[in-house]
C-alpha cells in the first residue's frame, strides 16, 4: 500500500484535495479528527487536567477544545509553551492510532491511504508516508476562506506563524499540487497526480 502526506497552509484546499483522492479510492485518515478523539481519551484527558486544572472539562466531562484553543492559540506568553505540551501529549497518540490503521489497511489489501495532517512535518510523520503532496495557495485566498470560517486575520497569522513555514512546507514535499483556480481545475491537479503516481496502486 502507498501512503500520501497531505500538507499545505491553513486553508490551502487540503480537505477538497482529499475528498478527491477518496474518491478515486485512497482512504482518508484525518488528523484533526484524530486529535479530537485522542483528546478525551483517559491518559490524556488526565496528562492536560493536570496541567490546567478541571477548567477545561464541560459538563459532559469531555475537553472543552475551545478553551484549549484559547491556551495555545492566545496572545499570552505562555501559549508556546502550552502549544508545546499539547502536541507533545497528542502527537504520540495520533501516530499509534494512524500506525494501527495503516497496518489494518495493508492487510485488508487496500492500494493507497492518505494522512491529511496540517503538522506531518511538525509531527515527525513524514516517514509513515510514501509522497508528501504540499497544496499551494496564495495567502491572500487561504485568509478569504478562513474569514468564510469566521476566523479574523489575526486569528489565522496567528495560528499559522504556529506551524513549520510554508517555504519549507513546499520544499519538503514531493509532489505540489496548486489550488489557484477553480474548484474544476484543482480536481484535475489532484487526478494527474494519482493517474501518474498511483494508478498502480
Amino acid at each position: 500500500m502507498k501512503v500520501i502526506g497531505l500538507i499545505g497552509g491553513i486553508a490551502s484546499g487540503k480537505s477538497a484535495v482529499a475528498t478527491e483522492l477518496a474518491e478515486l479510492g485512497a482512504k482518508v485518515l484525518d488528523a484533526d479528527l484524530a486529535a479530537h478523539q485522542a483528546i478525551n481519551l483517559p491518559e490524556v484527558k488526565q496528562a492536560l487536567t493536570n496541567r490546567w486544572g478541571t477548567d477545561i472539562l464541560l459538563p459532559t466531562g469531555d475537553v472543552d477544545r475551545q478553551k484549549i484553543a484559547g491556551l495555545v492559540f492566545s496572545e499570552d506568553s505562555c501559549r508556546s509553551e502550552n502549544l508545546r505540551f499539547l502536541e507533545k501529549t497528542l502527537h504520540p497518540v495520533i501516530r499509534r492510532q494512524f500506525e494501527s490503521e495503516l497496518t489494518q489497511l495493508t492487510e485488508t489489501g487496500h492500494g493507497a491511504a492518505v494522512i491529511d495532517a496540517p503538522l506531518l512535518l511538525e509531527a515527525g510523520w513524514g516517514n509513515l508516508c510514501d509522497a508528501i503532496v504540499f497544496v499551494d495557495s496564495p495567502r491572500e485566498s487561504r485568509v478569504q476562506r478562513a474569514l468564510l470560517r469566521n476566523w479574523t486575520e489575526e486569528q489565522f497569522t496567528r495560528r499559522e506563524a504556529a506551524q513549520m513555514p510554508i517555504d519549507e512546507k513546499r520544499r519538503q514535499a514531493t509532489y505540489i499540487i496548486a489550488n489557484h483556480q477553480s474548484a474544476q481545475d484543482l480536481k484535475n491537479a489532484v487526478r494527474e497526480f494519482w493517474e501518474s503516481s498511483f494508478s498502480d496502486g
